[in-house]
């Protein structure tokens, strides 16, 4: 099992930064990987950013350039910094877990809502 507890979302205008936070239950050495997705309004759940337990990172080209999703290993926290945000980032973002080698479980925060709007 993992709980993960997401923070940091809010209004920005646009071109402002966010960071979001993913706290996990567990060591994140123990996650195969964790990921930011995100939801808008009307649209399918997207991957943002993952990050595996070696460290290996993945964007979608939507926001390569202007995200960067880091961990702090002592705190269980992976990081989703993002800057020169767009109105078209305004979604519900979500921390994304999974766990297991033979059997893959997946785990999701609660969420947070990003809006980015003047």
């Amino acid at each position: 099992q993992v709980q993960l507890v997401e923070s940091g979302g809010g209004l920005v205008q646009p071109g402002g930064s966010l960071r979001l936070s993913c706290a996990a239950s567990r060591s994140i050495f123990s996650i195969n990987a964790i990921g930011w997705y995100r939801q808008a309004p009307g649209k399918q759940r997207e991957l943002v950013a993952d990050i595996t337990s070696g460290g290996s990172t993945n964007y979608a080209d939507s926001v390569k350039g202007r995200f960067t999703i880091s961990r702090d290993n002592a705190k269980n926290t992976v990081y989703l910094q993002m800057n020169s945000l767009k109105v078209e980032d305004t979604a519900v973002y979500y921390c994304n877990a999974v766990v297991g080698i033979r059997i893959q479980y997946v785990y999701w925060g609660q969420g947070t809502q990003v809006t980015v709007s003047s």
